[in-house]
């Protein structure tokens, strides 16, 4: 039993509720604290044991399956809030701690983190940072990465490595924040976070417009790239503006979110400015407003803002919906209709061929068919492997998970 090797920290054997895309781990543990997780991958190194780190697990179908998994590493146990410095709007909470639980403890202060995921019920810090998600508020708050000021990682050594605010040790030449975002647990365990806060808006508004769709009016995308244009400069600054476009059929919905100080005047004053598409302003969001529904193919497009409207006439009529952020490039797609294998698999193919001339990225986070190409092409690559390598030789960190089978 790996437990033997281990002292304090809580090992269980592993059943079917435990696998991951399909493959059980012999092990379940769950660490309580930075310390026993340094410790439990000490145990796994000598062991030549592979890992797979998780937080709330409401991302552990994302990616191809693990070549190997000896490990889940449950970090459930640690959801501490370790320090809440309200006067300098500063938090720092361990990997576990839920983003519900922790806009709960905040929200006592008068403050937030800015990082409205779409994946909110028991999604965790730790498993944000490593999907690196965003929500329709990053137009003006940025990322979980910019939004990150210091992170606590364990190696897949054992090695304890500290950066950014209240730096202990740090591995040299590295922004640990920055590479251990998005890195999906193939680097090492995200154990502990530190963030910048913002103060809670003191009012909101939502600016709900309907834009004719391609099929009725021909200006559809180019309106709805006109209207994200003049958003994204707009004085009245809004914080998001987020489209709606069931099964790419249909009208268009856009959704305008301001905040802050007089959201009520500026609001309506923006919604003078953007015309007739727009059908109100309210004081509640509407039912579709930031959440994703995380089905059993999901995709995520990122692009230039520019390449809007080839986007969204790449979209058209494609067999996706599409929902995401107008003006940060950023938009989800989940497929529906098909469950052939090999239609899924065309489609995705197709739609990838006419997003990337305009610059477009198109990533399959879940799919149950193993033909569907994920990635496309990635030019950092070699990159990437290089740096994998730096940190995790022997592949025991979520192995085969991540773009290229890192």
């Amino acid at each position: 039993m790996l437990s033997e090797d281990l002292t304090g920290v809580t090992v269980r054997e592993a059943g079917p509720e435990d696998a991951v895309c399909g493959v059980t781990p012999r092990w379940v543990a769950l660490p309580e604290t930075v310390e026993e997780v340094s410790a439990l991958m000490r145990a796994c190194a000598d062991r030549d044991l592979a890992v797979v780190p998780a937080g709330g697990g409401t991302k552990l179908h994302w990616g191809p399956p693990p070549e190997r998994l000896d490990v889940l590493l449950d970090l459930c146990c640690m959801n501490e809030i370790v320090e809440h410095a309200a006067g300098d709007l500063v938090v720092r909470a361990q990997a576990g701690v839920t983003m519900d639980a922790l806009a709960a403890a905040l929200a006592g202060s008068g403050q937030e983190l800015a990082l409205d995921v779409p994946f909110t019920e028991g999604t965790t810090i730790g498993g944000t940072l490593a999907a690196a998600v965003a929500g329709p508020r990053a137009f003006r708050y940025g990322t979980a990465r910019d939004l990150l000021i210091g992170i606590t990682v364990v190696l897949p050594d054992g090695t304890v490595a500290r950066s950014g605010g209240k730096v202990v040790k740090n591995v040299a030449g590295y922004d640990l924040g920055k590479l251990f975002t998005g890195s999906f647990g193939t680097l090492g365990v995200i154990a502990e976070a530190t963030f910048r806060l913002h103060p809670l808006p003191a009012d909101r508004r939502w600016i709900v417009a309907v834009i004719e769709p391609p099929q009725v009016s021909e200006r559809g995308p180019c309106q709805v790239s006109e209207l994200a244009a003049m958003l994204a400069a707009a004085q009245e600054e809004p914080s998001a503006v987020e489209l709606d476009w069931p099964h790419g059929q249909g009208p268009i919905w856009m959704t305008v979110l301001v905040e802050g100080a007089a959201a009520e005047e500026r609001a309506r004053a923006l919604a003078e400015r953007m015309g007739e598409p727009v059908t109100g302003v309210r004081d509640e969001p509407p039912p579709q407003w930031g959440l994703i529904a995380d089905d059993d193919l999901l995709a995520e497009v990122r692009f230039p803002p520019a390449a809007l409207t080839e986007v969204l006439d790449a979209v058209h009529y494609s067999g996706f919906s599409l929902r995401g952020s107008a003006v940060t490039g950023r938009i989800w797609l989940e497929l529906w209709g098909e469950e052939d294998e090999e239609k899924v698999s065309g489609a995705v193919d197709a739609l990838r061929d006419r997003l990337e001339p305009c610059g477009a990225r198109l990533v399959v986070h879940a799919t149950p068919y193993e033909s569907v190409q994920r990635w496309g092409r990635v030019g950092a690559l070699p990159l990437m492997r290089r740096v994998k390598e730096r940190f995790d030789p022997g592949r025991r960190m979520s192995p085969g998970r991540f773009v290229g089978g890192i």
